[in-house]
């Protein structure tokens, strides 16, 4: 379903100044309209929320979910295959959530995640080693810490939990770029049939030699389960494999350049790397916004937010970005402040859809920070934030190239 776009309703995304601060539009929407009517990228109608405690409230409603009651007539959010309109069942889409929290959440534990400490330590020192040969060995001294640190380790870390051999990284890496771009050519569904194919070859010959591993424990699950189905352990591989790669790349990234400009806060960290890290990546996790649109849910029944009624059916987003800066709830909340009071930031989301990775990703931003302050105290960006390359048309943003040196 593709709509006019109203002269009335802005439409998404919104112009940022930069990769780090919102479009201004932002706090004029949280001051007057919390729950406004806008145009998604696809061009059709949606309700955006911009307000924390209505975002967090919602975002733990049973009254929204991911599935539409008629998802031929759902609206469209872009061209990207990664939230782009409804998924699941509408009428098996709770107990199908239930079932996956209880499949995953003892692989993702936090007592699990801090079983690997050591092993993403091991990872965050070896890449720093490159990076410190490199930049020895350049003759500007310039070395891409987005190449060399940002982007390979969340795929090393992901590929070992889940059981995917780590030498195909540059195959996933296409094939995600390509799924989370907005594209009317088709290419990002196709590219995710092909992500499909690619998942389903690795099941496949995990069936014969199932090993320790979420990909081996979701094979197991699903040919003990008749209700699981084999194209549903597809596209939750899928999904795992992209989500717990891609968001870690980019709150390295994000977390770098605030950091990096802001030399106060890097100076206090590299002065007390363990006492500060924790609160450190909190307010990474807060303020850090990569992509432009939001949570995609939509609504199951009639329900009235903030004064507005949305109906069955319309489509929602939540947005994570501008909750996290909401004033009423933070002081001073565009100020990337490791010290402040509140910590209650919805960057993991919250309620039954808390991301699950969330212990995964405090982890490796916890090593990466730490281990970078310090080894590289002297760490400093070798470019303007301006000048800064940023992926354009993209669901999740992010930089591609980080310039640092020290």
């Amino acid at each position: 379903m593709t709509v006019a776009a109203s002269t009335e309703r802005p439409q998404l995304p919104f112009v940022r100044p930069n990769v780090l601060d919102l479009a201004p539009l932002y706090e004029v929407l949280r001051r007057e309209a919390p729950v406004a009517e806008v145009t998604t990228p696809a061009g059709d109608p949606a309700w955006l929320v911009t307000r924390f405690n209505e975002v967090r409230d919602l975002l733990a409603d049973k009254r929204l979910g991911r599935s539409h009651p008629e998802p031929e007539r759902a609206s469209r959010i872009s061209y990207a295959a990664v939230q782009d309109g409804p998924s699941g069942t509408y009428e098996t889409e709770n107990a199908d959530h239930t079932r996956m929290r209880r499949l995953l959440t003892p692989a993702f534990s936090a007592k699990r995640m801090l079983q690997l400490s050591d092993h993403v330590q091991d990872l965050v020192d070896g890449y720093i080693d490159q990076l410190v040969a490199d930049h020895d060995g350049s003759p500007d001294g310039i070395v891409d810490l987005h190449a060399g640190l940002a982007f390979p380790l969340p795929v090393a870390v992901i590929c070992r939990l889940l059981g995917v051999p780590e030498g195909d990284r540059d195959r996933f890496r296409l094939l995600s770029e390509r799924m989370a771009t907005y594209s009317e050519d088709g290419d990002a569904h196709r590219a995710r049939t092909e992500f499909g194919r690619y998942m389903a070859g690795l099941a496949e010959a995990k069936r014969a030699h199932l090993g320790e591993d979420v990909i081996s424990d979701l094979v197991r699950a699903q040919a003990g389960d008749e209700d699981f189905d084999y194209a549903e352990m597809v596209r939750l591989s899928v999904g795992l494999l992209f989500a717990g790669h891609e968001t870690t790349v980019n709150r390295i990234g994000l977390g770098t350049l605030f950091l990096l400009t802001r030399s106060d806060q890097w100076d206090a960290l590299t002065t007390d790397p363990d006492g500060r890290i924790n609160a450190t990546v909190e307010e990474i996790m807060r303020l850090g916004a990569p992509g432009d649109l939001g949570i995609l849910r939509y609504a199951h029944t009639d329900l009235d937010v903030a004064g507005v009624t949305i109906h069955r059916g319309d489509a929602v987003i939540l947005s994570i970005n501008s909750a996290n800066r909401d004033p009423s709830v933070f002081d001073d909340a565009e100020t990337f402040d490791p010290d402040r009071e509140e910590r209650g930031h919805v960057g993991f989301g919250h309620g039954p859809h808390f991301c699950i990775g969330a212990s995964l990703a405090r982890v490796e931003l916890r090593t990466v920070f730490a281990t970078l302050a310090r080894r590289l105290p002297g760490l400093r960006l070798a470019a303007d934030l301006d000048s800064i390359d940023v992926r354009k048309d993209h669901i999740t943003g992010g930089v591609t190239a980080l310039p640092v040196t020290w």
